[in-house]
């Protein structure tokens, strides 16, 4: 799921890095802008980019070796994505493996999400509160955490957590 993310997703960061196609820049004579702006550079966008990069090349290159596999010439990010989907069957039969590409995967997904301004995902959950026994028990995927979203509970962090983990 998290690897599917971040295949649909990371073309629009690196689109949202790159300058607007309208109001391009122009140069005179002896230096200095003419007419037109571009967009200030984004950092935080770019940040973002190095870091998931990063990670995919990282997390490629752990995955194969754990998996006692060959390595494999540099890619863009899409394709080293791609080729460890290909790789989740075998990746899925250990369990650290498999937890720590999860783990990745899901922290770069909700960076790029971060980073395109998108807030985090809610899941409803069945049951009731422990603490408030009210039906506002809500999953954070991203931050892998589950808490009541009931404002009146006081309990509504680690009680919650705990009761569901349970």
């Amino acid at each position: 799921m998290w690897i599917g993310s971040l295949l649909k997703r990371f073309p629009e960061l690196v689109a949202e890095l790159a300058p607007a196609a309208h109001g391009g820049l122009r140069e005179r004579r002896g230096g200095g802008a003419v007419g037109g702006t571009t967009a200030p550079v984004r950092l935080h966008v770019s940040d973002a980019l190095r870091d998931i990069t990063d990670g995919v090349v990282e997390l490629e290159e752990a995955v194969r070796e754990r998996l006692g596999l060959r390595s494999v010439p540099p890619a863009p990010v899409p394709v080293r994505l791609r080729r460890i989907a290909g790789l989740l069957e075998r990746v899925a039969a250990d369990p650290v493996l498999a937890a720590h590409v999860e783990d990745e995967t899901r922290r770069m997904a909700a960076r790029c999400a971060r980073t395109l301004g998108d807030p985090e995902q809610l899941v409803r959950l069945p049951g009731r509160c422990p603490a408030c026994d009210s039906v506002s028990l809500r999953a954070f995927p991203e931050r892998a955490e589950v808490r009541c979203v009931n404002p009146a509970c006081k309990g509504h962090d680690t009680e919650a957590e705990a009761e569901v983990a349970s």
